[in-house]
């Protein structure tokens, strides 16, 4: 199995406990794995996971997907289609709600694509010049449980961090904690009741 040919193109790993991962990955030699792990096989990093080849049950590529930085209002269209029909419908919350007043000219939203058609998104608005606020996560239910929404939240990092951006935050509903915290996110404060879930507000150094 050769990582090297699998940098710069979206890939879904699948390990041997049956956890996917999905995104572009970073490969190391089996040098690399033995001076750094002590363990003398190739591997890939996702995000914040180093997964090596005995680790890894299947790889796949996934020439269909793509992910956008949206900037135009065609692409911005995708993200809004996303949460209506991920979040809006599902949890009868109501277009004033789901869209307030950080979806503006300035937002920044991600929006992972399959052969074009929206499937993923998350916006980002600044706090101070030092902080940005990591929000609306959202992956359609047909394409969750394969580690789309981590890639969604770690593009955004990537981008905040271009920007300038030294602390990212996130207002975490209760049930997705542990998910925020596999990211290396860190609760800092109490659960608050906000106007559709209840939140706990989460912070990691970028």
């Amino acid at each position: 199995m050769k990582m090297l040919q699998y940098e710069g193109k979206i890939i879904r790993v699948i390990d041997t406990d049956g956890r996917a991962f999905t995104g572009m990955p970073i490969a190391f030699p089996a040098e690399y794995g033995y001076h750094e792990f002590g363990r003398e096989e190739e591997s890939i990093r996702l995000h914040n996971y180093q997964l090596f080849e005995s680790d890894i049950a299947e790889i796949r590529e996934l020439p269909s997907f793509a992910v956008i930085r949206a900037t135009e209002t065609w692409q911005q269209a995708g993200a809004y289609y996303v949460r209506i029909q991920a979040m809006a419908k599902k949890h009868h919350i109501t277009l004033q709600q789901e869209f307030d007043e950080h979806d503006g000219p300035d937002t920044k939203y991600i929006v992972v694509t399959d052969n074009d058609f929206p499937i993923a998104t998350a916006r980002m608005y600044p706090l101070d010049e030092r902080k940005i606020m990591i929000g609306r996560v959202v992956v359609l239910p047909e394409y969750r449980h394969q580690g789309i929404g981590t890639m969604v939240v770690s593009e955004c990092e990537e981008w905040a961090e271009e920007l300038g951006y030294i602390k990212a935050v996130v207002e975490s509903r209760e049930n997705k904690v542990p998910f925020y915290e596999q990211m290396l996110y860190e609760v800092c404060g109490e659960a608050v009741d906000g106007d559709t879930f209840r939140c706990v507000r989460m912070e990691k150094d970028l």
